[in-house]
């Protein structure tokens, strides 16, 4: 994964903004919903962790309130066919799901 193409979505401030930069980069499969599961009924990073990297993740903190701290992570099969977002919020918002999944998938190192 060439880490150039990440360069111009720059200093985004919200995850909106981050999560439509990262839709136009082809990260269209939202990994937190249901319509992203496949037949069997499990999610496609949960079915084959082996298969997914997370690419790229963005970390917000709320400086006011806690429910703003999230995780937004692109995450794309190995073959390049299947890109993804999952966002995960930490702290007193956390989901135990979204953690046991982010913690199979291993980080894009080129």
């Amino acid at each position: 994964m060439d880490q150039d193409q990440f360069k111009h979505i720059g200093e985004m401030t919200t995850v909106s903004e981050v999560i439509n930069a990262l839709t136009a980069q082809g990260y269209t499969l939202d990994f937190n919903l249901r319509s992203s599961q496949i037949d069997g009924g499990e999610n496609l990073i949960q079915a084959a962790p082996d298969q997914f990297l997370i690419d790229r993740h963005y970390r917000f903190e709320g400086e006011s309130d806690p429910e703003d701290e999230a995780i937004v992570y692109a995450i794309s099969s190995l073959d390049g066919k299947t890109k993804g977002i999952l966002v995960n919020g930490y702290g007193t918002s956390s989901e135990n799901c979204g953690e046991e999944v982010i913690n199979k998938l291993k980080f894009r190192t080129d």
